[in-house]
């Protein structure tokens, strides 16, 4: 993604969805209305983490770049610079994609 014009607040953080899979493993190819959500996908921004009781900022557990897989009906879905994106909490994130 090139510019991105979104500063998330707080503990949020922007990911951009990867597609879902067009074909089972068996090689079977799915039509448009039998493709589950996508759940998994790239982080593009993060907020500066909440704010705790003693002032300071807690350090969020993902970075810019990271994969994540997230709940199907988490976050919100918003449209920026002509990409769908999903600015979800942290709390969100269910885990973080590990190579």
């Amino acid at each position: 993604m090139a510019k991105f014009k979104v500063r998330p607040l707080d503990d949020r953080v922007v990911v951009e969805p990867v597609e879902a899979e067009e074909r089972t493993a068996g090689g079977i190819v799915l039509p448009d209305s039998a493709k589950e959500k996508p759940q998994r996908g790239k982080v593009v921004a993060v907020g500066p983490g909440k704010l705790l009781d003693s002032g300071k900022r807690g350090e969020l557990s993902v970075t810019v770049g990271d994969e994540v897989i997230y709940g199907k009906y988490g976050g919100t879905d918003i449209e920026v610079n002509g990409e769908d994106v999903k600015i979800l909490r942290e709390s969100d994130i269910l885990a973080k994609v590990v190579d």
